[in-house]
């Protein structure tokens, strides 16, 4: 694992922010939706369909967001080391 810093512009550094922002917003709100749901779900058990659909249309989007944010800090950071 490498230890040296990384350096970000000021410019690089606010879009990482802006980038992280928006992904920690967009998992906090389906996780918000899922648990919103699932107490519903406790007091009518009609609500356990709109819980599963929620969550089968919400996931993958998540897993992407995340995937696009993992790729965003692959081309800012250091070159992965070699041993």
């Amino acid at each position: 694992m490498r230890t040296d810093p990384v350096n970000f512009s000021y410019e690089e550094w606010m879009e990482f922010r802006l980038r992280y922002s928006e992904l920690k917003h967009s998992i906090n709100n389906a996780l918000a939706v899922f648990m919103a749901l699932a107490e519903l779900s406790q007091r009518n058990p009609d609500n356990y369909q709109k819980l599963a659909k929620s969550v089968c249309a919400r996931t993958p989007e998540l897993a992407a967001l995340i995937q696009e944010f993992s790729l965003y800090l692959d081309t800012k950071g250091p070159p992965p080391s070699t041993r």
